[in-house]
């Protein structure tokens, strides 16, 4: 099953789900010009690649998420808990399927008593309503529905129809607080402290002067107090009103940066693995991202490429999706198997558009894709995005040490010099 939302709504593929007692994944992307309820990427994402994925079992939910594969989200839930730090200290276990690593990240914390099943159960719920909140005021966009195994284990399933009427009712109250409060993700920030502190109670004044930080979501705070969002944007929604507080989107960076633990956060060489079987293509890639202060290793043999990889240990893998005897698909997927490689961002490079191939990619555990041909621009904002900056003090590479690499491993770590910068296919 699969279409256009402009075609049938979420609300409808759900019921249908439900009716047909189906077991499988339903994966969700936006494009086009969206409601403002979602309209800001609080990951700093392009609109047109943002997806969802709902996990069912003979027709009930049994998990659902943002299609990132960030943590950060199961992060927020575990503060709850004031467990967020052993999240640092967890291997994935085998559980974790493709497009759910968060899931099996949860299961870990169970498996080794971080969380009780019964907090367990309630992470996963407030997940599951998190997302069809989002999903349900969406109307642009395309879907697939795939039958397939179920994700297991199960912690907890839920019943699609009374869970819907609930949220959808939700999804209609949200709109009273328009245009003062658009998104769950913008961030409230006190604006005057002085006649907030005489509107409120002192308790209630400390309480919300701790959140208002402008770094910290309405989504986000619901999420550490265990309420809904709608609850939270009612209780500051009068303040809104006044000008005592004001909403802000975070950029992307900053609220990614502020949640990693400050071993993340020091600073070195992004290191980029490209896989490619055109020579052209790896030469090109490597130019553009060298001379940008990455540190970039191309491969031109699928087969080898496995093994590479794990000895580069890459920020960043960019996979070409046709190439003989291993194609990208199957690379992605070896890939994700590993515990190592669980959470790498990898990026599939393709010469197709469509929707189906996008989806694929998803399937398989791909977090982006980009289309050929693309630019300069395209592939460093897109690098940028999923290994950080390059270091710009970073020298050029040696081409006596790259031909000495190159023949050593068999791989192709192009020439710069010949390079273009300009747009290829």
């Amino acid at each position: 099953m699969q279409g256009k939302l402009n075609e049938i709504d979420i609300r409808s593929i759900l019921q249908l789900i439900e009716l047909g007692q189906r077991t499988g994944e339903l994966c969700v992307e936006a494009y086009g010009s969206l409601p403002s309820l979602i309209s800001s990427d609080r990951l700093g994402r392009s609109l047109s690649t943002q997806s969802w994925f709902v996990f069912f079992l003979n027709g009930q939910i049994v998990y659902a998420a943002e299609g990132d594969d960030s943590l950060l989200r199961l992060r927020d839930y575990l503060r709850r808990y004031k467990v967020e730090a052993a999240l640092d200290n967890v291997t994935v276990p085998s559980v974790a399927a493709i497009n759910a690593p968060e899931y099996g990240y949860l299961w870990a914390l169970l498996e080794n008593h971080v969380l009780t099943p019964a907090q367990g159960r309630s992470i996963i719920q407030s997940m599951v309503h998190e997302t069809l909140f989002d999903l349900l005021s969406l109307h642009q966009g395309s879907f697939i529905f795939e039958i397939g195994s179920a994700l297991s284990p199960q912690l907890t399933t839920l019943e699609i129809n009374p869970l819907v009427a609930k949220i959808m009712k939700q999804v209609q109250e949200w709109k009273q607080f328009h245009p003062h409060i658009q998104s769950p993700d913008q961030c409230p920030i006190i604006a005057d402290a002085k006649q907030l502190q005489e509107a409120l109670p002192e308790n209630a004044f400390n309480s919300l002067h701790r959140w208002a930080d402008g770094k910290t979501s309405v989504r986000q705070m619901a999420r550490y107090l265990n309420r809904d969002i709608l609850t939270v944007a009612r209780a500051i929604y009068p303040y809104v009103q006044q000008g005592l507080v004001q909403l802000l989107y975070p950029t992307s960076k900053e609220t990614i940066a502020s949640k990693q633990p400050f071993s993340l956060q020091m600073a070195r060489t992004p290191r980029v693995v490209c896989i490619d079987d055109g020579a052209s293509i790896r030469k090109t890639v490597e130019y553009m991202l060298s001379q940008h202060g990455y540190e970039v290793t191309s491969i031109g043999n699928p087969l080898k490429a496995l093994s590479l990889v794990f000895q580069l240990k890459p920020d960043l893998i960019l996979c070409d999706i046709a190439m003989p005897e291993l194609d990208g698909y199957e690379i992605c997927a070896m890939l994700r198997k590993s515990t190592a490689f669980r959470q790498t961002p990898i990026v599939m490079l393709t010469g197709k558009d469509g929707f189906i191939d996008r989806v694929k990619a998803r399937m398989v555990g791909a977090t982006d894709y980009l289309t050929k041909p693309f630019g300069e621009n395209e592939l460093l904002m897109l690098v940028e995005k999923y290994a950080g900056s390059g270091d710009p003090d970073r020298p050029k590479p040696d081409r006596l040490l790259a031909d000495a690499l190159e023949d050593e491993l068999e791989i192709d770590l192009g020439d710069p010099a010949s390079a273009s910068s300009a747009p290829f296919s």
